[in-house]
């Protein structure tokens, strides 16, 4: 029988080993840490239940389609429920849009910032139908192995203009600044600058239209375990606790991988849900050296702080998801992206599931993340032993000031997660938060290939490689790799 080893649980390599397993491929899945999930780790603390991320779910058709490979079905093991608001998006000016996919109220409420930009928003959505089609629908699932795919591609990226930005695109058709915040800030769900990131990537706003926002009861991580307990089902292992110390190599082949217990696992074919840097540097082989330093070269998506804090009390007027606005937005994009500089002013994603589960938190009680993007640690090298406490005040200042008064009395647990724990826990390079970031020139043919070039039974999933980061993307990239590897 034909085997397969997938380094990483994350959500790319948790689908790639479903789609092998349900293939007939004996799948091996070795995850570093005690958990599975990758970045959709959880903690339980003090009755909470904490999802460190990514807690916004598109798309569940993708999703779906992985248990009907076997004929089953993801209610079995899961229970998704929608999400409306998708987004309450909260400006310093106290302006609140709430991001609805009733259009009626969403019509409302561009009308009442500026009438003509229902017009403008209507072309917008008309727009973002087609880079839809084209990118995500046609491409998402699709892996550039050779300068031709990219050529092949070329025209409908043209006719797009994917060499301009989403923000460029949404300010063509949008003129009032609330309305154009609020419609290219997406990009940043990705690890992307909206005033860099291809205007492909506008795609993300018809997906959401079509699909919605949904969240799974009991949090991100009991998707996670849903899909562990498909992949079980279906025959596959999975190894927790021991992290890849290196990956064995004979001539241009891979042949298996040795973890830190000293567990040495062969296969017919590996593949890496890991950081694509990372995963080069375990390579015994002289395409490793040359790859990791290729790579370390590219330009990286920034990091996250992220506070997680449970309090006193209930809070139904806090929607499920939040964006809390800074007073700036191109000049602290600037900050992270750019200059490397920590923020005083960041803006927060704020999430709150016990608006749509209670039981993440104890009776009478709330759980909430609040997650700032910030520099990588290359762009800055925070000490961030020492930084941590105060930019944890900063967060509870903006929100004391704009959102809950008494934040601060209502505390009964808290901690928070540095990109120095994204680098640690998850080898992410540089404590990157997304991999590579997404501008054009390190997209589709330009990202990481779904297989190496040289070593050909080696192969990668998730956000590092074609088409990047968020649920969709990684789980696309997982259909991408699977044809690959069933193929080969």
């Amino acid at each position: 029988m034909t085997s397969a080893i997938v380094i990483g649980s994350g959500f790319g390599g948790l689908a790639l080993a479903i789609r092998l397993q349900s293939a007939g491929v004996q799948t091996t899945i070795v995850e570093a840490r005690d958990k599975p999930g990758g970045r959709a780790y959880y903690w339980e603390k003090d009755g909470h239940v904490f999802d460190a991320g990514p807690t916004v779910i598109t798309d569940p058709d993708c999703l779906k389609s992985l248990w009907a490979l076997s004929g089953d079905d993801i209610a079995n093991d899961v229970d998704l429920v929608p999400v409306d608001p998708f987004y309450a998006l909260d400006w310093p000016d106290g302006t609140r849009f709430d991001y609805t996919n009733d259009e009626e109220r969403l019509f409302a409420q561009i009308e009442a910032l500026n009438p003509d930009d229902v017009d403008g928003y209507k072309k917008f959505l008309t727009y973002s139908e087609g880079v839809f089609h084209e990118g995500y629908e046609k491409l998402g699932t699709k892996a550039f192995l050779s300068i031709l795919d990219m050529l092949k591609a070329a025209p409908a990226l043209a006719k797009y203009q994917a060499w301009r930005s989403v923000h460029s695109i949404v300010a063509k058709y949008i003129k009032d600044p609330h309305l154009r915040e609020a419609f290219s800030f997406h990009t940043l769900l990705v690890g992307g600058n909206p005033f860099t990131c291809s205007s492909i990537y506008a795609l993300i706003h018809k997906l959401e239209r079509d699909g919605g926002v949904w969240f799974a009861k009991g949090g991100t991580n009991r998707l996670v375990a849903g899909m562990v307990a498909l992949f079980e089902r279906l025959g596959g292992t999975v190894r927790l606790g021991d992290p890849v110390t290196f990956i064995g190599t004979k001539g241009d082949r891979v042949t298996g991988v040795e973890t830190r217990s000293g567990w040495h696992g062969e296969a017919d074919m590996v593949a890496s849900n890991g950081d694509v840097v990372s995963t080069y540097r375990l390579l015994k082989h002289p395409r490793g050296q040359k790859e990791t330093k290729r790579l370390a070269g590219k330009r990286m998506s920034p990091s996250l702080f992220v506070l997680h804090f449970g309090l006193e009390g209930t809070f139904p007027d806090i929607p499920h998801h939040m964006i809390l606005f800074s007073e700036r937005y191109k000049g602290l994009l600037g900050d992270i992206y750019n200059a490397g500089r920590l923020a005083p002013d960041p803006a927060l994603y704020l999430h709150h599931p016990t608006k749509t589960d209670p039981a993440m938190a104890p009776n009478g009680c709330s759980t909430f993340y609040a997650l700032a993007p910030v520099p990588h640690l290359g762009k800055a090298p925070v000490d961030w032993d020492n930084e941590r406490e105060a930019y944890e005040e900063i967060i509870l200042d903006t929100l004391e000031k704009r959102l809950i008064p008494d934040i601060r009395s209502r505390i009964r647990t808290r901690f928070s997660y540095a990109p120095t724990d994204f680098q640690g826990d998850l080898f992410a390079h540089l404590g990157s938060a997304f991999s590579l970031e997404p501008v054009l020139t390190q997209s589709a043919w330009f990202r990481v290939h779904n297989r190496d070039d040289v070593l050909q039974n080696l192969f990668f999933v998730g956000a590092g490689t074609h088409p990047g980061a968020g649920i969709p993307g990684v789980v696309g990239s997982a259909e991408a790799t699977a044809r690959l590897m069933l193929d080969d």
